[in-house]
């Protein structure tokens, strides 16, 4: 970890230094720490927001840190085909690869620092699973699957496929190089990620060497959030100890600061962040398994369109690869 990096970061346009007159670094208001859990055919995960307030999540609603995992041959595990709507699912890979298909056409493999895209809305039927070779071969499988509200107004957009390649993201430095900043969407400094998004939002990667630190400025309208997907280092300028599997919630500001504690792991090198924000939504929230409306009422109407296949159905080509998970699941 990570695929997506270069040999000189100072080769690379810069994260623009604050200003201390006028920007104001906003503090940590909780760290938690995620949860493990198993999902879809058994895979393992950290439940990256399990007991955070929703209303510090807005827009966002769930985020699945899934592995980091080294498999033996025979045991990649993937997701059956299942439903969706209302929602956005984004799923970035970081190690091994995933193969993804939908019943609107959409698909592709993704690994090495890729991103796939999948807009629900309306309505669709997916499925994500390691590809044949991978899973007799075995290997290390990482990324994050993360699920980015619809406003009402959106919730029954036509479903679309985004396939964000790792060469496509937006690559950025620190002022000394001591970290690197992959934005996947959203802007940062003036510097835009490929991601094309309903709710405005920002997606960023980085990587902060031992003993460095990383202040990005941030939209005073977003939220503001960072998961630690591998080693130590503190948030904020209190500078709260925070590492592997947990999840920094920021207040009120301009700017997001992460620091590397000087001394890592062997394995992992240095400090690695999820750094992800939007414009909060602000609409009741119903979520019920891979259903996510703004109603009881339109949680109902979803299940009963998929049970009488109004949100697709299984391309034949893939008709007899996995079964259906019932409507109740909470796969990605």
């Amino acid at each position: 970890m990570p695929a997506v990096t270069v040999e000189n970061p100072l080769a690379l346009p810069r994260v623009p230094s604050p200003n201390p007159l006028t920007d104001t670094d906003r503090p940590v208001v909780s760290v938690t720490t995620a949860p493990r859990a198993l999902e879809g055919e058994g895979f393992p995960v950290r439940r990256a927001f399990a007991g955070v307030d929703m209303r510090a999540l807005d827009p966002f609603i769930h985020m699945d840190q899934m592995g980091e995992v080294d498999y033996g041959a025979g045991e990649p595990k993937g997701t059956p085909w299942h439903p969706h709507r209302g929602f956005e699912t984004v799923t970035y890979m970081i190690d091994g690869e995933m193969a993804h298909s939908d019943s609107h056409g959409g698909g592709g493999l993704i690994g090495g620092g890729d991103t796939q895209w999948m807009t629900a809305g309306s309505g669709i039927l997916h499925i994500e699973t390691p590809p044949e070779y991978l899973v007799a071969s075995g290997g290390l499988f990482h990324g994050i699957q993360l699920w980015v509200n619809l406003p009402r107004a959106q919730k029954f957009a036509a479903p679309r496929y985004q396939d964000i390649t790792g060469g496509n993201v937006a690559l950025l430095s620190s002022a000394d190089g001591g970290a690197l900043v992959r934005v996947i969407a959203g802007e940062v400094g003036g510097h835009a990620g490929p991601g094309s998004t309903y709710t405005p939002i920002t997606l960023v990667h980085a990587t902060v060497s031992p003993g460095a630190s990383l202040t990005l400025p941030w939209r005073p309208d977003f939220n503001a959030l960072v998961y630690v997907l591998a080693g130590s280092g503190t948030a904020g300028a209190e500078r709260r100890p925070i590492q592997t599997g947990q999840l920094a919630v920021y207040g009120q500001g301009d700017t997001i600061t992460v620091a590397a504690d000087a001394r890592q792991d062997s394995r992992t090198g240095g400090l690695e962040v999820f750094i992800l924000g939007g414009q909060p939504i602000r609409e009741p929230v119903v979520a019920y398994g891979p259903f996510v409306m703004n109603t009881k009422a339109e949680i109902i109407t979803a299940m009963e369109d998929y049970q009488a296949g109004r949100l697709g159905s299984i391309p034949a080509a893939h008709a007899d690869v996995r079964g259906a998970t019932p409507a109740t699941g909470d796969d990605a």
